[in-house]
């Protein structure tokens, strides 16, 4: 097999012409740097995880390209990369990540704090503290292949993805239709399902097909749902491995470069107790959002 791509947290290989292979490493990755410390087993909890929702998705018939899956390897459809596809092109990977918010978290919470978002403009009357609901979905569209996401337009998502407009609205409501689901098999184990990222494909006839992975501990975010009823936010995703680089200094000094242009600092490996807490935290979120216990070594 040929190794083809070497993301932040998995790498893909070419089986042949129609399909791919995913192995999911134990890399953790935060703001766009892949963080210079092993998961144990995160690995297996991401692709347990994101079939789990796949087998979901056939059931209930979104279309994607999920085949198979053992231990962290999943087999899928493949789709071409493409470096400026038109909407011409069939049988390529969408070049965008699609970002849907239902809480007022993350990097939401920023802009709206830094003042570059005026929280009147989602429909709060009066400034929101953390964890507020939004008023209505945020539906947010970032680049995928450019050195770190940026945040872009839904004109300029039509150019970079050769969409149409009507293209993006249909992509907009199968993240609405999949994050109901969800939502509805979370609440069950007592879990918020925050916001999240999804990835898209067309295929040889141009129907949008759900690819990569989503619902898993990495590109989702997740609270614990008596604790939020109780007034209390316990982040139960890897939003506690960001905010100990935030409390360091590291992201500001990381933005900061960003903005000036400057070569960013290198990022510092985790202490040791952060590794083990966070293992442990993907072993009982792979539990918690699945209903099922993970069969280590398999």
């Amino acid at each position: 097999m040929e190794l083809i791509r070497k993301g932040k947290v998995k790498e893909v290989y070419a089986i042949d012409p129609q399909t791919l292979l995913f192995v999911f490493t134990d890399n953790i990755s935060v703001f766009d740097k892949i963080i210079p410390s092993k998961i144990p087993h995160k690995g297996e909890t991401l692709c347990s995880t994101s079939s789990f929702w796949f087998e979901k998705l056939r059931y209930v018939g979104i279309k994607n390209h999920y085949l198979s899956s053992h231990g962290r390897e999943m087999i899928v459809q493949r789709f071409e990369i493409l470096d400026k596809p038109t909407r011409e092109d069939v049988n390529y990977l969408i070049p965008l990540e699609f970002i849907t918010r239902y809480y007022l978290a993350g990097s939401l919470y920023d802009r709206i704090k830094s003042g570059k978002i005026n929280y009147k403009e989602l429909g709060f009357k009066n400034m929101p503290e953390y964890g507020a609901p939004l008023p209505d979905p945020i539906f947010e569209i970032t680049t995928k292949f450019e050195e770190y996401d940026r945040k872009v337009s839904v004109q300029e998502a039509m150019k970079i993805g050769g969409l149409s407009r009507d293209e993006i609205e249909e992509i907009h409501q199968i993240i609405l239709k999949i994050d109901s689901m969800i939502d509805r098999e979370v609440r069950k184990r007592g879990l918020i399902h925050v916001d999240g990222k999804k990835e898209f494909a067309l295929n040889s006839e141009r129907e949008i097909f759900v690819v990569d992975t989503f619902g898993t501990m990495d590109e989702d975010r997740w609270w614990d749902r008596k604790e939020y009823e109780n007034g209390n936010i316990v982040q139960l995703s890897k939003e506690f491995v960001r905010q100990y680089y935030r409390v360091s200094g590291y992201y500001e000094a990381l933005k900061k470069a960003r903005e000036e242009g400057r070569e960013e600092p290198p990022i510092p490996p985790l202490p040791q107790e952060l590794v083990e807490r966070t293992s442990k935290l993907y072993l009982e979120m792979h539990e918690r959002i699945t209903g099922r216990k993970l069969e280590l070594g398999l």
